[in-house]
């Protein structure tokens, strides 16, 4: 019996060395960022209101993108800014900017893969908010360190909203190929707002209020592209809109959410509650008569979709089924 157990030690202590988790590195060292002095913050906020609900925005430009990237110029983030301010007025919604800083990035950041390739598919068992529930995205070792390198961390870092922009964002999901069969779709986007129905739980604090944005090139772009990934962060909602539900690209007119002209925020049952879950996001604030912010109420379980935090303000539709049920 004691040369049984011998022989099997070395056995179990190999199999264990050959069974790592992924590694990751220590913390990159910071981005010296500085306020870039051609913005006029003041103008950009003139028309903000206390007591009315706000959201908090900060702007991060690399100073030493590549030569030939032109997708993104400041120019054209703050007209998109400015067009996602006049999009969200009719909700009573403030966009207030804290900054706009430049600085030099590690060139290996200025183009990330977002999460990890997901390794459960979603089937016809559970819609899309409660799969993402089940099986939450996670942040590749690569973005993580982006974000630790980039986002300053502060008081409200939790609540605030940063608009980063970069070269290439890739998002990575599993598509149905054929039959039974899954394969691998990654997706270049233009716009990632790295939501928490998608993201629950899995985010550091201090970076879910992280939106990625890598092209605003044309003028359809830059005039919806931060407003509609400002939708996925605050309205914590997919691509859907009244009677269309979430799916990964949805192009239609009609809402904000929408792949398109769209900017419709709806509300009511009907309009699958988008405004009714702005006005509760936990990205929002208002300032009360001695000039403290005082937040919205926290998400109570990582905020997903049918986080407590929105009560009845959820829909709770089928599963579309995605293979042949004679599989």
């Amino acid at each position: 019996m004691n040369k049984l157990v011998f022989l099997f030690i070395p056995i179990l202590l190999s199999c264990g060395v050959e069974k790592q988790p992924e590694a990751s590195v220590a913390p990159p060292s910071m981005v010296e960022w500085s306020k870039v002095d051609s913005i006029d913050v003041d103008a950009y906020n003139a028309d903000i209101i206390a007591g009315r609900l706000t959201m908090d925005i900060g702007i991060y430009f690399p100073s030493n993108l590549d030569p030939k990237f032109d997708k993104v110029t400041l120019d054209r983030v703050m007209q998109s800014f400015a067009f996602a301010k006049e999009i969200f007025r009719p909700t009573g919604v403030q966009l207030q900017l804290l900054w706009v800083k430049s600085g030099k990035v590690d060139p290996r950041y200025f183009s990330i893969q977002a999460n990890k390739v997901p390794g459960v598919p979603q089937t016809e068992y559970v819609n899309m908010y409660e799969h993402a529930k089940r099986h939450p995205a996670e942040l590749t070792v690569l973005a993580t360190e982006a974000f630790q390198t980039i986002i300053e961390p502060g008081a409200n870092s939790s609540r605030t909203i940063y608009l980063v922009v970069l070269q290439d964002v890739f998002y990575p999901f599993l598509e149905v190929s054929e039959g039974r069969n899954w394969t691998m779709k990654s997706v270049r986007t233009g716009g990632l707002s790295f939501p928490t129905y998608s993201y629950v739980g899995t985010i550091d604090s201090t970076y879910r209020g992280v939106i990625t944005l890598t092209n605003l090139k044309r003028e359809d772009r830059y005039r919806k592209t931060i407003a509609h990934e400002l939708g996925h962060k605050v309205m914590n909602v997919s691509h859907e809109y009244k009677s269309t539900n979430p799916g990964h690209e949805v192009y239609d007119d009609g809402g904000l959410m929408l792949y398109g002209e769209g900017k419709d925020i709806p509300s009511g049952e009907g309009g699958r509650w988008h405004l009714e879950r702005l006005l509760i996001s936990p990205f929002l604030y208002r300032v009360d008569n001695t000039g403290a912010k005082v937040w919205n109420p926290d998400y109570k379980e990582g905020g997903h979709y049918y986080d407590p935090i929105y009560g009845d303000k959820v829909i709770q539709f089928d599963a579309q089924p995605v293979i042949d049920e004679d599989w």
